[in-house]
């Protein structure tokens, strides 16, 4: 029987980031490489080998760190989430929740040792937040040039963005245009694949993937690039014309605490969380990707 996502490592893994002072945000490089010695160890205890991708912006040093399953395949899934912050607060939302499932995933993958005919790497990125989103200083796009400076086979991207908040409450889902209120619920208790339309095959695959015997209701959209869908790392893998998609609880859409002192470890639900990542788990080794 395949091992599934645990609660009590997710928590430890948001616990651990949330606590860290100061805030990891780009200012902090003492806590930013603190979270870098965390995510290193938990990689290297799940069972794959971390690596350090640096470089350089007004004289400070940042990193994103690397572990590969499957390191001997050629064609390669991303998979990826950033540990920084955006200003003082502890970003357990945005975006401690996707780290912890990234390293879920990571022990997944270790635990269940899934035949697969692919590669995956799991990339936490530095910069994403302000005043380097957007940029090509971001983490996501150091590590995507890469790729296509080393021209690898991609078949494509998932981002982990923001997977922790769900609500109940009827009228806890928000909407930036009213026709979305027709067509998805209103309460904020889903998780919903964010891709654009260019890439409609991978997003779709994704979904399906998420979706079978899913214990949380797995919603799907496809927007173009400028806006909402581009809000995370997936938007660096574009520009080299790899598909990349978001994993997201709609963020400033339901969630209150979006980039504030209160987006705090005691404002998640471990239990939806948890079931995000055993979803995305399911996507991650679902790629035939010989034949995708």
């Amino acid at each position: 029987m395949s091992s599934k996502a645990l609660k009590a490592r997710v928590w430890r893994d948001v616990d651990f980031l949330t606590s860290l002072r100061p805030f990891r945000n780009y200012r902090n490089l003492n806590s930013l490489n603190e979270a870098c010695v965390y995510l290193r160890s938990e990689f290297k205890e799940a069972g794959v080998v971390p690596q350090d991708q640096t470089w350089n912006v007004s004289g400070n040093k940042y990193t994103n760190v690397i572990a590969s399953y499957n390191p001997e395949k050629s064609k390669r899934l991303i998979v990826g989430a950033h540990y920084d912050v955006a200003g003082d607060q502890p970003g357990a939302d945005d975006n401690a929740s996707a780290v912890a499932g990234l390293l879920e995933t990571a022990r997944l993958l270790c635990e269940n040792k899934p035949n697969l005919d692919y590669r995956i790497d799991l990339v936490a990125y530095c910069l994403e937040e302000p005043p380097y989103f957007a940029t090509d200083q971001m983490g996501s796009y150091i590590h995507a040039k890469s790729l296509y400076e080393e021209d690898a086979d991609v078949t494509g991207m998932i981002c982990y963005e923001m997977i922790g908040y769900f609500s109940e409450e009827p009228g806890s889902q928000g909407f930036p245009d009213p026709a979305w209120a027709r067509i998805y619920p209103d309460r904020g208790n889903f998780i919903i694949v964010v891709g654009t339309h260019e890439f409609s095959a991978f997003n779709q695959k994704v979904h399906k993937l998420m979706q079978q015997d899913a214990k949380i209701d797995v919603q799907a959209i496809e927007l173009a690039r400028e806006g909402l869908a581009g809000m995370s790392d997936q938007r660096s893998y574009w520009r080299f014309n790899y598909p990349a998609l978001m994993i997201n609880d709609t963020s400033f859409l339901r969630n209150p605490n979006y980039h504030m002192k209160s987006d705090t470890i005691d404002t998640l639900d471990f239990d939806k969380l948890t079931e995000v990542v055993n979803c995305c788990y399911r996507a991650v080794v679902g790629f035939n990707a010989t034949n995708f």
